[in-house]
């Protein structure tokens, strides 16, 4: 029985549209899905991603259009679903906090922490951050007063509500992060030491995971006392299980799924997906995810990318500038995941031109045209492996063997895209450079007939080796590529990346 692998992206927020931060996650996770998909086959492959629909900043929102929370939400779902649908995301579940699988499921999860004492009844009084929808001590705001997650003013209010015991559990969650079995927990590991160090410059305080209905009626109603309605996060955090599990009569969570392999995040909700939610499935009898990947930011000029900078760039925007796996190629490639990394167009043209024209676009056109020239199109059927090349042609030889693994292990092991992307290109970059050393007009003026249908053969299983491992990352691309590399004749198409001409501005 082959092993499962199940990835799960964050809930997406409705209360704006989608924007790069949204599709980097996405396409990382698609691309590592994809890539497991090969591995071990699609009915052991799961990729979750969906929508949080409930909370403070939903219903305001709601407001500001004219509709009802539900039927605003509606109408962004589906600008999510169709980015997706234009990314080329392969998910295999896409949930929503409203459905009713999930209203249920976060309800009865509810009822098990209660029965357990883990959820009890208490009056706050103290700071709250509207946009950020979390409550802060007088210690957390005493530096400018202002929210320590957003910087943005914060209210005081003093109300009765329903809170969660993360203090209790503190220990229980070092423990788990410093133990040598869970290295992987908190990646990368500058992640795991911010969250180390949190934990112990700060002694847990009880998470309020209600609200009064009075102050917030959109939410999911507390099972013990419907005038409260369910803390978002606290409600969003449980979609990873509520999509792919059910808890049994004796309250034991089933799944076939669980515990995920990757939850993919951005650093900006790590606190929430490295304490609150580990600690709340410890209390719940779940184990925790395996992994959890907390990836950088693109900056615009050094600053973050935000609504309220009014620097944010739309997905849409850049595919149909760049085309759809220029744009997931950019994102994957240009920084080492993990790091935060600088967006431009510029930046995005720079790219496309050298590695997708250039390298790859330019081999594969190269290539294609000279079988054309002088096959009229069939590809040479004969056996690299039995054919004796000089040192350069013998490398080649030997990278199209072994690119696979030399692609993939750093994206298995550490989710490098961009280092896996590299050593993809290394391969291309060595035909090319072998095409120009070889000069293979040359052969066909020398009449060297044997050599340069060996030649030729080469640079075609290279293309196809490179059209096979770049389809976790760029699956149109590859589609393209074995359409029209053939199998024993060639379709000739238009040039895969035609160049970006930039066009300079009069003096």
């Amino acid at each position: 029985m082959k092993p499962k692998f199940y990835i799960t992206t964050p809930l997406y927020y409705v209360n704006a549209s989608a924007h790069i931060g949204h599709s980097y996650t996405t396409i990382a996770a698609d691309a590592l899905a994809r890539y497991q998909r090969r591995l071990l086959g699609e009915e052991n492959v799961w990729l979750l991603t969906g929508t949080d629909e409930h909370g403070q900043k939903i219903q305001k929102a709601a407001q500001e259009a004219g509709l009802e929370p539900l039927a605003f939400a509606n109408k962004v779902v589906l600008t999510f679903k169709g980015l997706w649908k234009d990314l080329n995301i392969s998910y295999n579940d896409f949930i929503r906090t409203t459905e009713e699988r999930h209203t249920a499921f976060v309800k009865k999860a509810l009822e098990i922490l209660y029965k357990r004492e883990d959820i009890y009844e208490s009056k706050y009084e103290g700071w709250y951050c509207t946009p950020c929808e979390s409550f802060w001590t007088e210690q957390q705001v005493a530096q400018g007063g202002v929210c320590p997650d957003c910087s943005r003013p914060v209210e005081k209010i003093a109300e009765t509500g329903y809170f969660f015991k993360l203090e209790k559990y503190q220990d229980w969650l070092v423990n788990h992060i410093k133990n040598p079995a869970n290295v992987k927990f908190i990646l990368p590991s500058t992640r795991k030491n911010e969250v180390l160090k949190f934990l112990e410059i700060n002694k847990l305080t009880d998470l309020c995971i209600s609200r009064p209905k009075e102050r917030l009626s959109w939410g999911i109603p507390l099972p013990f006392n419907p005038d409260h309605v369910t803390y978002v996060w606290f409600d969003a955090l449980l979609n990873y299980i509520s999509a792919v599990g059910t808890f049994n009569s004796e309250d034991r969570y089933i799944s076939k799924w669980w515990p995920a392999d990757l939850h993919l995040i951005g650093k900006d909700i790590l606190r929430q997906h490295a304490i609150y939610w580990p600690i709340m499935l410890h209390a719940l009898g779940i184990e925790p995810p395996k992994t959890i990947f907390a990836h950088g930011w693109w900056m615009i000029n050094d600053d973050k990318m935000s609504k309220s900078r009014g620097n944010v760039v739309n997905p849409i925007d850049m595919v149909n500038k760049f085309g759809i796996d220029a744009y997931r190629y950019f994102l994957l490639r240009d920084v080492p995941f993990g790091l935060d990394g600088s967006f431009s167009e510029e930046a995005i043209i720079k790219r496309f031109n050298s590695d997708l024209a250039n390298d790859l676009g330019n081999l594969l056109y190269r290539t294609l045209t000279m079988v054309e020239k002088y096959y009229q199109g069939s590809i040479p059927q004969i056996e690299i492996n039995k054919i004796k090349f000089d040192q350069a042609g013998e490398n080649i030889k030997k990278i199209i063997s072994t690119l696979e693994d030399v692609a993939y292990t750093p994206l298995a092991i550490n989710f490098e895209f961009s280092f896996s992307l590299e050593k993809i290109w290394e391969l291309i970059n060595m035909a090319n450079k072998y095409i120009e050393e070889t000069k293979p007009w040359n052969l066909a003026k020398e009449n060297k007939t044997d050599e340069l249908k060996s030649f030729i053969r080469l640079l075609v299983d290279v293309i196809r080796e490179v059209g096979e491992v770049i389809l976790p990352f760029m699956p149109s691309t590859a589609a393209s590529i074995k359409e029209q590399i053939g199998q024993d004749t060639i379709n000739k198409g238009k040039p895969l990346f035609p160049r970006i001409e930039i066009k300079t501005p009069n003096p």
